[in-house]
This record gives C-alpha cells, sequence and structure tokens, in this order.
C-alpha cells in the first residue's frame, strides 16, 4: 500500500509516517516510481507506534523496540519491552510526585493570605 492509505487506515498523517521512517520505526521499498510501498504489518506496527507515543514513551524508547513494533508488543518475545516500560513508569512516578510537591507548596501560599 502507498503513504496515502497507510495514513487513512492508521489515522497517522503522511509526514508522521515518514518521520517514522526516518527514525527506524517503520520500513518501506520503494517502487520503479520511487513511490514509498508498504506491507500490510505497517498497519500494526504504526498503530504500535501511535499507541506506545500517546501512553507516554518517546521514539527513543520505541528504537530498540523497533523489530517488535509489528506484533502484538507481548514481553515473552519482546524482552526488552518490560524494561522500557518500568524505565518510563518511573519517571512518571518521579514526575506526579515532583508535581504534588509544587501543588502542596501552591496550597499552602494560598492558605497563608
Amino acid at each position: 500500500m502507498r503513504i496515502g492509505e497507510l495514513s487513512e487506515r492508521t489515522g497517522a498523517s503522511r509526514r508522521s509516517l515518514r518521520y517514522y521512517e526516518q527514525q527506524g520505526l517503520l520500513y518501506s521499498r520503494r517502487t520503479g516510481k520511487e513511490w514509498r510501498e508498504y506491507d500490510e504489518d505497517a498497519v500494526v506496527r504504526v498503530r504500535n507506534i501511535r499507541e506506545l507515543l500517546d501512553a507516554g514513551l518517546t521514539v527513543a524508547d520505541l528504537r530498540p523496540l523497533a523489530p517488535c513494533l509489528g506484533e502484538a508488543l507481548d514481553p515473552e518475545y519482546c524482552h526488552r519491552v518490560l524494561e522500557i516500560y518500568n524505565s518510563r513508569l518511573t519517571e512518571l512516578d518521579r514526575r506526579i510526585s515532583d508535581l504534588s510537591d509544587h501543588r502542596e507548596r501552591l496550597l499552602g501560599r494560598i492558605g497563608n493570605r
């Protein structure tokens, strides 16, 4: 399928698809006219990429997972996935704690009027 169809089927913009390819997360082959041609598994791959980015992972987090992105991302088969998930969860917990501290400080200032 061409980039337009992949974009329609996944909801990802053509620009995003080209970016994912530049970052090594998505693969295509070139036709004789230099058009990108994607396999059917690209749909699953792009959906996984978008879901993981929406969950707070970064493109850098996804690079080690690139071989697994066309699959269900089962930790049994993609061993790095748990390590990356746990690392991101630790970072999110730290940020939540920091934000809670900031919130408490602001609430304290409101109460000191």
